[in-house]
């Protein structure tokens, strides 16, 4: 089956195996019961479904060509070959399942401990840290475990485990925030963190507990903007995003993209005021209003969703902090899973080239370069096709393209944390200017948008 870019409709659901198996049978329970209703129901599709031809990243799909964008009433979509593909069920089970996220039989299954770490540091979150060692590391002594406070974060709460001076096993303790349920599916995070380990892209997932997962420490220095810019480093960024990339999770199923389901459950999740007047005051003046807003989304949902990228396993948000590089190895791996699932191929990468400036310290200035930025595509082109063995033969236009998607794919990025930012304002705890940093994204967004709807696919 050949993955293609599709438009997004339902909510995205995650299932197991046996939940899938139950949901076929009602399925086709119901499609026997509609074969005996025909002349009262009918399907439109007879159960077919089809599908786009393109297959790599590098080459437009449907709507992709001669879109010189001029408005969705003078635009003319091009129509590629497609293959048909008969369905055994009716049309309403792919897009139950085509988010379904499959994790490999036999992986190892991750305990749930009933464990509830308090988020508050102090004597609180050190006891509910040694609970969850006293299951995971039974040899270890409490009064010789050391606790180190990580301060990168601006989601969650990571604490460092370890015993001595060494730190050659070091457990990690995530604490989710504040509400961030609102914000992230804790179940579907541990689905695809167990996916990614499976695959050798995830270290050790060890438990997850009430408020929180424990797992493996990776080795290796977490990078800054001015790394990730170093070709060296970079190219192997774009391999092994790559290879996530091309990780089969559905099961069979042609994915869809719950990029606009998600901004849309954002959006309607935003304050419309703050309880401090300065704080409101700041908010009203330089926050667009939701009407504005609310036409950003329509627009881009009906631009974007017809530029031809795939949709694939995506990290989601691969800011540099989440890159860790191990010198020795000569090798980088991603850590943070909260946002990874199927997505936009281009939305992953714009979405890193946007992280170029960092989050404490926003600079988009350093936003890479045409000539750096075809040098990272060219080199992900290169390891994604190689990956798909396709060869690893890359042509100017595949380039061009991929170019193209993931300029403006990056203006989602903008929008969908300039929302983000908005709802952690008025719920985080954690001391962090969330409203500054969404008026700076949605700047960043009508700032790129000139700029990036001037771009055309190539003929």
């Amino acid at each position: 089956m050949v993955p293609a870019e599709t438009a997004e409709s339902g909510a995205r659901q995650v299932y197991t195996p046996q939940e899938g198996r139950i949901m076929i049978k009602k399925l086709k329970k119901k499609r026997r019961y509609l074969g005996r209703h025909r002349n009262e129901r009918q399907h439109t599709d007879g159960g077919k479904r089809a599908v786009p031809a393109s297959a790599l990243p590098g080459l437009p799909g449907r709507g992709a060509l001669k879109q010189q964008l001029p408005g969705p009433a003078r635009r003319r979509r091009q129509r590629e070959p497609s293959v048909l593909v008969t369905s055994a069920f009716p049309s309403s089970l792919p897009a139950a399942m085509s988010n379904y996220i499959h994790v490999p039989p036999g992986s190892p299954e991750v305990p749930k401990l009933d464990i509830t770490v308090s988020e508050r540091e102090g004597p609180g979150c050190r006891q509910g840290a040694l609970q969850l060692l006293r299951r995971l590391r039974p040899h270890w002594r409490p009064e010789e475990v050391t606790l180190q406070l990580f301060t990168d974060g601006i989601t969650n709460k990571l604490i460092g485990c370890y015993v001595g001076d060494t730190t050659d096993d070091v457990v990690l303790v995530r604490i989710y925030g504040n509400k961030t349920e609102l914000l992230v599916d804790r179940d579907e995070e541990v689905k695809s963190f167990r996916v990614l380990q499976a695959h050798g892209c995830a270290p050790q997932l060890y438990c997850t507990f009430n408020n929180g997962l424990c797992y493996e420490f990776m080795q290796g220095e977490a990078l800054d903007p001015e790394h990730v810019c170093n070709p060296d480093i970079f190219r192997l960024i774009a391999k092994q995003l790559a290879k996530i990339h091309t990780i089969h999770a559905h099961n069979g199923w042609i994915p869809k993209s719950n990029l606009w389901l998600k901004m849309g459950k954002y959006f309607s999740l935003i304050p419309t005021e703050f309880a401090d007047e300065e704080v409101n005051k700041r908010f009203l003046s330089e926050i667009p209003s939701p009407q504005v807003l609310q036409e950003e989304m329509a627009w881009m949902k009906e631009r974007l969703s017809n530029l031809g990228s795939p949709v694939v396993l995506c990290h989601n948000d691969l800011l540099c902090k989440n890159i860790i590089y191990n010198k020795k190895r000569g090798d980088v791996q991603f850590i943070d899973y909260e946002y990874s699932g199927y997505n936009y191929l281009a939305y992953d990468i714009g979405n890193h080239f946007n992280e170029f400036a960092g989050v404490n310290e926003v600079d988009y200035s350093l936003y890479p370069n045409r000539e750096l930025q075809e040098q990272w595509l060219r080199s992900y082109l290169e390891a994604y096709k190689g990956y798909k063995g396709f060869g690893t033969e890359v042509s100017e236009k595949e380039v061009e393209v991929l170019y193209v998607q993931v300029n403006q794919f990056a203006l989602a990025s903008h929008f969908f944390w300039g929302l983000w930012a908005l709802i952690q304002a008025k719920y985080s705890t954690i001391d962090f200017d969330f409203l500054g940093y969404a008026i700076v994204r949605f700047n960043q967004y009508f700032k790129m948008k000139l700029e990036v709807t001037a771009l055309t696919l190539p003929e």
